[in-house]
């Protein structure tokens, strides 16, 4: 039979000696519980965003050109590019759309529609 120094003669005190203690069940509750608030940080941080969803469509605007207005439709698109190029002489800025099979759609700001109105229609007169 073995007999253990004391603790004195090891150099270890009574209150320094390793026990070897099973997990109790509030230590991994404890682990449950960051493990939980970790995960939500996470989905919370870099989980599904709404900025990443198309934009809904705004039922007040049919045709869905946001800040655009349309001041003109041609039937062909080199025809919408000459007025184009009308407007932007005059230093107001446009662009064309596809108007489906009606032809092309000029577009201006809104703060725009009058000046590119009375634009075009000089043109015409001319």
């Amino acid at each position: 039979m073995r007999c253990r120094a004391p603790a004195a003669a090891t150099g270890r005190s009574a209150h320094n000696r390793r026990m070897d203690v099973p997990p109790s069940l509030i230590e991994y509750g404890g682990a449950a519980v960051v493990l939980v608030v970790m995960a939500s940080l996470l989905r919370w941080t870099f989980g599904t965003q709404n900025s990443r969803r198309p934009p809904v469509n705004d039922p007040a605007d049919p045709v869905n050109d946001g800040l655009l207005e349309e001041v003109s439709r041609v039937p062909t698109e080199p025809a919408a590019q000459v007025l184009r190029r009308r407007l932007a002489e005059q230093g107001i800025r446009s662009t064309v759309s596809r108007a489906g099979d009606d032809g092309y759609r000029l577009l201006v700001f809104r703060d725009e529609v009058k000046d590119a109105r009375v634009v075009l229609s000089r043109g015409a007169l001319e």
